[in-house]
């Protein structure tokens, strides 16, 4: 999963960066909010955590302008204006939910996921398609079988990517964004050797392949 991170404090920036990694994220960063919203208009994100008082631009008018573009993304304010009426406005302008500073970082991981989980549907923090569990708390997968799977980050971001919309056929360019960040960006072959890596886990049938266009869940068990 791709989340932006739109924050003007570098300190706070490096500390958060490596906590959502180590969660399963793909973070990119903006510093001011003209770069933000450029941002949420050029690429697809899960999820944004929005600072308000951003140079060039503050959050509330970016946030303001993605909406009326017609922006669905879920979007977290994080912010030092934690009086109610800050809420109130971030809240009207189209935040999904907001978290004042300072905080603890289980918390905003746990909003994060939150805000996921509803864009998904899903009550709980284990994804299931046919027969696979996908635990996102542990990064494990559980067969049908009952087996447990410990997956290494790309092998789980890879998966969750496609059990999230297992009808989508992703490119490799595709999974390849939501998979590194930006900065980390490699040759989308490297994408195929992450599915032959599922594949001898989980079996030839989790992932199938169409030819000239990418990748997409197999079918795990017959309906």
């Amino acid at each position: 999963m791709k989340l932006l991170l739109v924050e003007d404090d570098e300190a706070l920036v490096d500390s958060l960066r490596p906590l959502l990694r180590r969660a399963g994220y793909a973070v990119e960063w903006a510093a001011n909010g003209v770069d933000a919203e450029f941002l949420m208009e050029e690429e697809d994100f899960d999820a944004v955590v929005l600072d308000l008082g951003l140079p060039q631009k503050n959050g509330l008018d970016v946030l303001r302008a993605v909406r009326a573009r017609g922006g669905r993304v879920p979007v977290l304010i994080l912010t030092a204006r934690d009086g109610w009426q800050e809420r109130v406005d971030g809240l009207k302008a189209g935040a999904d939910d907001y978290l004042g500073k300072p905080f603890h970082s289980e918390e905003l991981l746990a909003r994060i996921e939150a805000l996921l989980r509803r864009r998904h549907g899903l009550t709980a923090n284990v994804i299931r398609q046919g027969g696979l569990e996908l635990d996102t708390d542990r990064q494990r997968a559980r067969t049908e079988d009952g087996e447990e799977v410990q997956l290494t980050g790309i092998e789980f971001r890879l998966l969750r990517q496609l059990m999230l919309y297992p009808e989508k056929i992703h490119s490799r360019t595709e999974l390849s964004e939501q998979v590194y960040e930006e900065e980390q960006l490699r040759d989308s072959n490297v994408i195929e050797v992450y599915v032959n890596r599922l594949r001898k886990r989980f079996g030839k049938s989790v992932i199938e392949t169409l030819r000239g266009q990418g990748y997409r869940l197999g079918r795990l068990r017959p309906e």
